[in-house]
């Protein structure tokens, strides 16, 4: 009625509001009229409702209007709905004229499979009041539930639930015209009409639906909760007009939504629709809105190929009554995507002046009000009728695609016309980012306008060849080319300057010029005043036509109207690209119904009788019926013999053929690809384990547990049990025992079908009772079928609708934490997409192929869609991809013939006609031959030929693929009547391949399979197409998709004719010739040249020498032209030539390897249909000259070669079946496709590269193209860029499982889920095998978590024979202080670690023999024993550690409590390094208790300190202190289990360039930084500062608590360091002997760091001591070992720490190595006791990152690169040499050089213990073969008794005051004896000597004074040797 600009102006919207006032006004018959303003802010924004639940809104239609006049710079209304015409929709009976005649109401027929039961909605939902009425129903905010009665049922209310707006007040006012509700039933919302709401809750009306006539009741609930009819609806009061019924006509989309959504989309992007379909159906336009034009148009109508009531799209026939038009309805048909204004007069769409005015600017034109309120008939020149039998006359339905403008009304014989929205998005310009617009090199501006447009898509039309049908995406990419060009000029001219544009005068005349060179295939008509002329001119001609004149192909129309500017629309004439427009408008399911509706009405009798006939003429039956008589009983001979030799059934039958005796063992194998992949996989879930959003903790579980989820086909489900039950994963797993895993498989396997619920059902239960397994749902082939669940309502009785969505995204797997979802599909496209679930992180992609060529070991190289592509480039005459010309001919014919059915049913009953009359001229017929194709004929030549030619009977196997089912039984009876007929049965299998049917073969096939396969038992029979390798058969594969079944390598011909243009997807494209796609053998691609042709003359020649099986060696030197003589002579000869080195292949054959062995079934590569790499397309291609029927054999590079020898080199062999001792043909080459022309071109494409290839099609018919402008997918991105790609331009249609995952709009991404995996690959590449591969070494992680490695080893310098026996007795829990002080001190160091450190000399040590010494040291220096141990409540963990209940302790719950904790400088003195030392704490909110604070500021003053008294159970009293470095990630920091989940006090000590990486990794821990100036420093500095801190702490702590009345000796003196790799603690115990005889055992068990350290502070008198400690586990203690209970020994990696004993002790801070012993050393010579607790024991974890490992010496200044690594003995030099400088630490250069240079330094003490080199106050390590005598220079020291000793050697290390000459002089030293002086510079060097009075003694030469190798600002360290005199 009014115009709406809706949203287009503020003034427009004011407008449109009083127009509909003043016209509610004038309809009403009461004098209130309808308020303006409400009507104009009632805005439909405050509907209760989400955008997602409602068909399109207003106000996304307002958007999308406004957007588009910014866009084309005109106001182009074609594509919007009108407010107006919403809101009145359902009020259309006031509007009608009261003189039109009334017109019967035809309702809509419901779609095909839903609910049409009165009383229940199309979902098959109770809707009746009786039913309901003790529900509970649900109602969004602003509805309420109303009566509807149905006539049909008048006893019954229906409830509905309706937006209150749309109903009247108490006065029967105010309810906003239109409609808005649910249905309650099924759930579904959002319906914007009451048309469509009608007919979805079946109210079967005969009159047009009136919400005011049907809605009667308001519902009430009476206090009992009992919902019962309430009053009257009061509606306006009654009309006195005669309402009249609408005219139903085509009209406008004016109810733009549908009740059904069908179930997926097709090729070009558009539903398949029902009368009325929803624009926003199946598309979510820009930014996730519905909108009535947005991105994927709805598809119009159905356009079945015939009209007709039983099919879904209902009898068109009876929707297109002819009539006066009625008013707003004009335009198209219904379901058009693109609705149309419901102007009345005509407005035209004006243009802004220029580009660069302001949208407001432009003028809008106005109509008199007048003109918009009389109703006014439609003009004559708007409608179209279509002329009677348009088809039966011209053998054409035309096919009108959509352009620019409105479409005109059309009438009549409407059923043969179909009208296509194919290119109609291509015209509507999307908004785009300016982010999105740069990456398409395109700014703002540039809009094409639609004079641009027009002539675009005459040159497309021109440009596109006879056999091509126009495709959306090809015309995409020319319009952004376009745009892309203007953008360019625009830079060019400055910006801004007008560039002139194509006038509308210029545009005819233009348009005819382009035409022109069309050769008259593209014709252009151009009219004035509509649309209508330019079509009904064209139809008209098409129906007047002769046969004899020619038809353009393409008809332009355009309208040059002055009022309404250009419009334009294509009318298709050509006889192939009408046909294939038209039926690439169905679905994969539509057109599969379509065919089973044309084969059982019987439509195709004609065709079928013009198939009763041979080519010849013949009667086919007759003629089969007389050579069955000639042939009398006997049939062809099997195998091992001709074609002529006939035997009898019973001798047929009894034929037994030879053994394959080189069938590989059906060993499972994994090969290298699969691994890599199966890591991938594994690495992508650590990573969601590591990502910190808690969805994965993998440290809870210990078992892995799975389920396979497969698609509907019995083979798959085979196929799949059988990869489980040969990989041993059930077994692997410990899910089954060994004896019965074979029958126990089945579980584990689960089919998409009606009987998953229960399945999977109890698969949930098993996931929720086993909270400590892992479960992994693997969803196999996943993007078939994944449609949701809610629109399975409406799924035309599909059984698998919305399967997978029920189970895959259900709640309860989506919020189970024990399961993953792994996801495996070859064409992963559906799933990538803006709502995918899946994070684009976690897709793992096969390996890239060619990376793989590498990898020599592998035997066999995957051949897939590329290398099928690339074989096109290799220039032989018989290539793997091909079309058979001569059968598309033929095609092209029968087409015109029967234009009224489906090209699918033409092409297979040819199809069979063609393998039928081969059979027959192969074996009797002669006469036939020229009638076959030559494809055909050499096909089934080399079918049944081949197992004629040996004794083993084995041939190859055909695919022919017929996707209907109806049409593949019918090619099954056919071909076996033939065959049988014909007496073949014996020589060759056709076996029906249907999803949903096991395979059957006849027994004596099947004895024949068994004989083959050798040790089979009894009841075998074959159950999957592997099962078949080597049977000559025909499979006729059927079914709606291939769903990944496995074909065996005796698979050689794959076909595909009739796969044509209805496959016009990217997935249902690919995933044919995946069929083929296998592994084929390296050693014959690369080994030799396979020279083979199949030659345009082939045909005459094939019956020439068919048995010809001498051998065929062709030279390598030979040029590959001449290869075709030899070839020429017989038909198979590639089945022939069996060359003489079969054996030498055999025996060469290498051992078997973990890479690609070809196994017979290639069961291994899980589904390779033979063995990996794109390498093997380039190989291939000078190797095969034919890969053809006619193959010839090949050799290696000599003709000498064919000597038997194994050690010659191998000929290759195409053996028929293959011989004994031969593989078969099939593992050699790859199938050879024959494709139709359509999927030629799509699929060759690569070769002229104009054409647009596979990868550009739309991905998947269940998603929809986000944009029409985008860049280009290119063929050669990977399948990461491909998926990216997808993820932003695709997005899920209304049917997709996906749909209800909106993407977030910052984002662009719908919300992913954490645990779900996408694991994509080529077909038939091995998947299976790597997610079984996958779930192996899974399972063994979680193991791995479970368990560490610790070291074990047994303690070192042990003696056994010395016991120090202690007075104390064996069960003692604590020493005795009075009886250990009296124990001497074990100077000897046990610690394994320090297995190649210097010895610390004792005096027992000088009687120990040197030889037996030196063995013991000659270990491997490097390895350390490990032993793995499963780890227990009690461990210290890493980073990777996730649990429940520490995850507090490890993490901080969000990004903002980061800063939470606050940085705390610590200053003290420091005597040793005699300067003032700042420390940093970094200190969390919620440790902040265990610090004291100043009172004012938040000044740190102390760390608390417990008393020596306090006893509290559940504390440990000593602040653990651990030094870390290079180990935030690995160090074993978090104790939260080892202390039992009690409150401790543990401090992180690390370098202040790590600090931020440990704060990253450790938020909640205390970090102790340490000062710059030790970041390069050793461990020795942590802990000296540690102590010093430690100590500085004590005595703050003293002081505070002597305030409060503590004594100074009360506070807690203890410290804990320990190491950042321990990781459990033991407790062990003797055990009684049990007889004499027996040694005493150990037990140990596994106990808390809490509990050690407890049990370690309430040793009495504990203040006495200076440290304690424990000892290393070894798994060889003995009850030897822990004899005493205690031992005074060396401590290290875990020690208690007395700071106030040891106040004068110090940690040397320059050390890198052995501070530990050193400090040690240096505490018993200072008299204090150190303690080992000998019944604890420290496992130390074997952590192989960080620590001090990571040092790598560099030169100071990189001269080049690639430097040979520095030898220790280059860490010094002399001094001011040229020697080159390090760039290390001083001290670390010099340790090292210590360790390896004993043999300069100290030569006499090598493997001398008697002889020591003495160390005064100081352990340093000198190497392994010396021992060292420690000696404190302090007084009143103890030290080791030394008289009569003679030193090897002296060692000084930067020795102090106390060491004097006098000290030095009580020593005796061997003659020749060494000394080292080491000093921090040369000065001190000098003094030191003087000092000591050394010149005295000892010898020293200038050449003996060195430094390290640093430069001077590192400040080296000096040292002097010299020689004792």
């Amino acid at each position: 009625m009014g115009n709406s600009y809706a949203g287009q102006l503020k003034s427009a919207r004011f407008e449109e509001a009083l127009h509909n006032s003043i016209e509610a006004s004038l309809r009403c018959s009461s004098v209130v009229p309808r308020p303006i303003f409400s009507q104009l802010y009632l805005d439909p924004d405050q509907h209760p409702f989400s955008s997602a639940d409602v068909k399109p809104k207003v106000e996304d239609l307002d958007k999308d209007l406004v957007q588009r006049c910014t866009q084309n710079g005109s106001l182009d209304f074609s594509n919007t709905l009108t407010v107006n015409e919403m809101e009145d929709d359902e009020d259309d009976e006031e509007m009608s004229d009261s003189n039109s005649p009334p017109i019967p109401y035809s309702q809509k027929p419901a779609p095909e499979g839903s609910c049409t039961t009165d009383g229940f909605c199309q979902a098959g939902k109770d809707l009746r009041l009786v039913s309901l009425c003790m529900e509970q129903i649900d109602i969004p905010a602003g509805f309420l539930l109303v009566g509807a009665k149905s006539p049909n049922l008048p006893e019954h209310i229906l409830v509905c639930a309706v937006d209150k707006r749309f109903l009247p007040d108490d006065h029967g006012k105010n309810a906003l015209l239109g409609f808005s509700g649910n249905c309650i039933g099924c759930g579904e919302r959002g319906f914007r009409y009451f048309t469509e709401f009608s007919n979805h809750i079946n109210l079967k009306l005969t009159t047009q639906p009136k919400k005011q006539k049907h809605l009667k009741y308001y519902l009430v609930r009476s206090s009992q909760g009992v919902l019962s009819k309430g009053p009257l609806i009061c509606w306006k009061e009654c009309r006195s007009r005669q309402s009249s019924a609408t005219c139903h006509s085509i009209k406008p989309n004016s109810s733009v939504s549908s009740t059904v959504t069908p179930e997926n989309g097709t090729t070009n992007g558009y539903k398949s629709g029902f009368i009325q379909t929803d624009a926003s159906n199946g598309n979510s336009s820009h930014g996730g809105k519905s909108s009535a034009s947005s991105s994927t148009p709805a598809r119009p109508g159905n356009y079945s190929l015939s009209p007709r009531p039983s099919y879904a799209s209902g009898d068109q026939a009876t929707m297109f009554i002819s009539g006066p038009p009625k008013k707003r309805h004009r335009g198209w048909y219904p379901g058009s995507p693109v609705p149309q204004p419901g102007l009345v007069v005509p407005v035209p769409t004006v243009r802004p002046l220029s580009r660069t005015e302001s949208l407001l600017s432009a003028p809008v034109p106005q109509t008199p009000l007048t003109g918009i309120l009389q109703p006014r008939p439609i003009p004559a020149g708007e409608t179209v009728i279509v002329p009677e039998n348009l088809l039966s006359n011209s053998g054409i339905r035309p096919v009108i695609l959509i352009g620019y403008g409105t479409l005109p009304y059309f009438y009549g014989n409407v059923g043969d016309i179909v009208v296509s929205p194919l290119l109609v998005n291509c015209y509507k310009i999307p908004q785009l980012e300016n982010k999105d617009l740069e990456q398409l090199g395109l700014t703002g501006s540039q809009l094409l306008s639609v004079e641009n447009m027009i002539l675009l898509t005459i040159q497309y039309l021109v440009r596109l060849g006879p056999d091509q049908i126009p495709l959306r995406e090809e015309f995409e990419q020319i319009m952004l080319k376009a745009m892309q060009e203007f953008t360019l000029r625009e830079r060019a001219l400055q910006m801004g300057t007008q560039c002139t544009p194509v006038s509308p005068g210029q545009l005819p005349w233009l348009a005819r010029l382009i035409a022109s060179v069309s050769q008259d295939l593209v014709h252009v008509i151009v009219t004035q005043n509509s649309l209508a002329e330019g079509i009904s001119e064209t139809l008209r001609t098409l129906s007047e036509m002769r046969h004899y004149q020619r038809l353009p192909d393409y008809v332009v129309a355009i309208c040059a109207s002055k009022i309404r500017g250009n419009e334009f629309c294509v009318v298709v004439l050509g006889q192939h690209q009408s046909r294939a427009l038209a039926e690439s408008m169905l679905t994969t399911s539509e057109f599969l119904k379509e065919i089973s509706y044309e084969l059982i009405t019987g439509k195709v009798s004609f065709l079928a009788s013009h198939f009763k006939t041979t080519s010849l003429g013949d009667d086919l039956d007759k003629l089969l019926e007389k050579m069955q008589q000639r042939r009398g009983d006997s049939v062809v001979t099997p195998f091992n013999g001709d074609l002529n030799e006939y035997v009898s059934p019973q001798e047929a039958a009894a034929m037994i053929p030879t053994q394959n005796l080189d069938l590989d063992d059906e060993t499972f194998q994994i090969y290298q690809p699969q691994l890599t992949v199966a890591r991938k996989l594994l690495s992508q879930v650590c990573a969601i384990a590591d990502s910190g959003s808690q969805s994965l903790d993998l440290g809870h579980f210990s078992k892995v547990d799975f389920i396979i989820i497969v698609p509907r086909s019995e083979v798959l489900v085979q196929q799949t049990l059988q990869r489980i039950r040969q990989s041993g994963v059930l077994v692997d797993l410990g899910l089954e025992e060994n004896g019965t895993a074979y029958q126990r498989a089945e579980k584990y396997v689960v089919r998409l079908d009606s009987e998953i619920q229960t399945k999977f059902d109890v698969f949930m239960r098993r996931v929720k009772q086993n909270p400590y397994t892992l479960f992994v749902l693997v969803h196999d082939n996943c993007h078939v079928e994944l449609t949701s669940v809610i629109s399975g309502s409406l799924s035309h009785g599909e059984p698998s609708h919305g399967l997978a969505d029920r189970v895959i995204n259900c709640r309860e797997v989506l919020d189970a934490f024990n399961l993953l979802v792994l996801q495996v599909s070859s064409f992963p496209y559906t799933l990538q997409t803006q709502q995918s679930r899946i994070s684009s992180s976690n897709e793992v992609h096969w390996i890239q192929l060619d990376s793989m060529e590498d990898m020599s070991c592998e035997e066999k190289l995957y051949f897939g869609l590329n290398e099928y592509s690339k074989s096109l480039q290799w220039g032989i005459t018989s290539p793997l991809l091909r079309c058979d010309e001569t059968f598309e001919k033929m095609v092209n014919t029968l087409l015109e013939r029967y234009p009224r059915l489906h090209s699918m049913v033409v092409r297979c009953y040819l199809l069979i006609q063609q393998y039928s009359e081969a059979l027959m001229a192969l074996t009797t017929m002669a006469s036939l031959r020229d009638h076959s194709t030559p494809e055909t004929l050499s096909i089934m030549d080399d079918l049944i030929s081949s197992p004629g030619k040996t004794k083993s009977g084995r041939g190859h196997m055909l695919i022919i693929r017929v996707p209907s089912v109806q049409l593949a039984m019918l090619a099954k009876e056919r071909l076996q009547e033939v065959r049988d007929k014909l007496g073949l049965q014996y020589r060759f299998e056709i076996i029906l391949g249907n999803p949903a049917s096991e395979v059957s073969v006849a027994t004596h096939f099947v004895a024949r399979l068994k004989t083959w396969r050798g040790n089979e038992p009894e009841e075998w029979i074959p159950r999957t197409y592997q099962d078949l390798e080597g049977l000559p058969c025909i499979v006729i594969l059927t079914g709606k998709d291939p769903l990944g079944e496995t074909f065996p390598r005796s698979l050689k011909y794959c076909d595909l004719r009739l796969i044509d243009s209805s496959y016009l997807t990217r997935t249902a494209l690919e995933q044919e010739v995946g069929l083929a796609c296998c592994y084929v053998s390296k050693e014959v691609i690369r080994g030799s040249t396979v020279a083979l042709d199949l030659s345009g003359k082939e045909q005459e020649r094939a019956t020439v020498s068919e048995n010809d099986s001498d051998e065929l060696l062709i030279d390598l030197e030979r040029p590959q032209s001449n290869s075709s003589a030899v070839t020429g002579t017989s038909g198979s000869i590639m089945e022939n030539g069996v060359s003489s080195s079969s054996t030498a292949d055999k025996s060469q054959k290498q051992p078997l390897t973990p890479s690609f062995q070809s196994s017979a079934n290639s069961v291994g590569l899980d589904e390779g249909v033979s063995a990996d790499t794109a390498g093997a397309g380039e190989t291939l291609k000078q190797e095969c000259d034919s890969l053809g029927p006619q193959m010839a054999s090949s050799t290696t590079s000599k003709p000498s070669s064919s000597s038997c020898s194994s050690s010659g080199p191998r000929a290759l062999l195409w053996p028929s079946g293959p011989v004994q001792g031969c593989r078969g043909l099939h593992a050699a080459l790859p199938p050879i496709v024959i494709l139709s022309k359509a999927a030629y071109s799509l699929l060759g494409s690569q070769r002229g590269g104009k054409l647009p290839s596979s990868s550009s099609l739309l991905p998947h018919a269940d998603v929809a193209w986000a944009s029409s402008l985008r860049p280009l997918l290119h063929k050669d991105m990977s399948s990461e860029e491909q998926s990216l790609y997808y993820r932003q331009w695709t997005s899920a249609r209304q049917h997709h499982a996906d749909y209800s995952n909106p993407p977030d709009p910052a984002s662009g991404a719908g919300a992913c889920h954490p645990r779900r995996l996408l694991l994509t690959g080529p077909p038939q590449v091995g998947k299976t095998g790597s997610y079984l591969q996958f779930l192996r070494i899974l399972f063994r992680m979680l193991i791995r978590l479970l368990e560490v490695d610790v070291y074990d080893e047994g303690e070192i310098n042990t003696d056994h024979s010395e016991s120090n026996e202690m007075s104390q007795s064996e069960g003692e829990p604590w020493p005795d202080i009075e009886s250990f002080s009296k124990m001497p001190f074990d100077i000897s160091v046990h610690d394994p670690k320090y297995r190649l450190m210097s010895l610390v000399y004792t005096e027992k040590l000088a009687g120990v023999k040197q030889e037996a010494m030196k063995e013991s040291k000659a270990e491997d220096p490097r390895k350390r024993e490990t032993v793995s141990i499963m780890l227990t409540k009690y461990a210290a963990y890493n980073t990777f550690h996730h649990c429940e209940q520490c995850h507090q302790y490890m993490d901080f719950t969000s990004a903002s409590q980061m800063s939470d904790s606050t940085l705390h400088a610590f200053t003290f003195s420091s005597s040793v390094l005699g300067e003032e030392v700042q420390l940093y704490f970094i200190i969390p909110k919620s440790k902040e208790s265990h610090f004291v604070f100043s009172k004012q500021g938040k000044h740190l003053e102390s760390m608390r300190l417990p008393l020596v008294s306090d006893k509290n159970l559940n504390v440990v009293k000593s602040p653990i202190f651990t030094p870390s470095s290079g180990r935030h990630e690995h160090g074993l920091l978090n104790l939260f289990h080892a202390m039992e989940g009690i409150s401790h006090l543990h401090l992180l000590v690390v370098k202040e360039y790590e600090m931020p990486l440990y704060r990253k990794y450790w938020p909640n821990h205390i970090m102790l930084v340490l000062p710059g100036m030790f970041n390069n420093a050793g461990v020795g500095a942590a802990r000296f500062l540690i102590k010093e801190l430690s100590y500085h702490n004590l005595e703050l702590e003293r002081n505070r608590l002597e305030e409060l009345g503590v004594k100074r000796q009360c506070v807690w003196p203890f410290i804990v360091v320990m190491d950042d790799s321990c990781v459990l603690w033991n407790i062990h115990s003797v055990q009684e002997q049990t007889s004499q005889t027996m040694e005493a055992g150990v037990s140990s068990k596994n106990v808390s760091l809490k509990s050690v350290l407890q049990h370690i502070e309430a040793t009495p008198k504990i203040i006495h001591y200076a440290i304690l400690g424990i000892q290393k586990w070894s798994s060889k203690l003995t009850s030897q070992s822990l004899k005493a209970p205690f031992s005074r020994c060396h401590v290290h990696d875990f020690i208690l720490l007395n700071i106030d004993l040891t106040q004068n002790v110090q940690y040397d801070f320059n050390r890198y190595f052995c501070e530990d012993v050193d400090f040690n050393l240096r505490t018993n010579s200072s008299g204090l006791l150190i303690c080992r607790f000998n019944n604890f024991s420290l496992m130390k974890k074997h952590v192989q990152i960080g620590g001090q490992r990571d040092f790598i010496i560099k030169p100071k200044i990189m001269v080049s690169e690639s430097l040979a690594p520095i030898l220790p003995l280059q860490y010094v030099c002399a001094p001011d040499s040229e020697h080159t400088l390090l760039a290390a630490p001083a001290q670390f250069l010099l340790e090292k050089f210590l360790q390896h240079a004993s043999y300069k330094l100290f030569p006499k003490a090598i493997r001398n213990f008697k002889s020591p080199v003495l160390a005064i106050d100081c352990y340093l390590n000198i190497g392994p073969e010396v021992a060292i005598c420690y000696i404190s220079s302090r007084p009143h020291s103890s030290n080791v008794n030394c008289e009569g000793v003679f030193f090897s050697g002296l060692l000084l290390y930067l020795c102090d005051s106390f060491v004097g000459a006098d000290l030095l002089k009580k020593f005796k030293f061997l003659k020749g004896a060494t000394l080292c002086v080491i000093c921090q510079d040369r000065s001190s060097l000098r003094q030191t000597i003087v000092r000591l009075e050394l010149e005295d003694e000892w010898q020293f030469r200038l050449r003996d004074e060195f430094q390290t190798a640093n430069s001077s600002d590192d400040k080296p360290l000096y040292f002097l040797t010299g020689r004792h005199v």
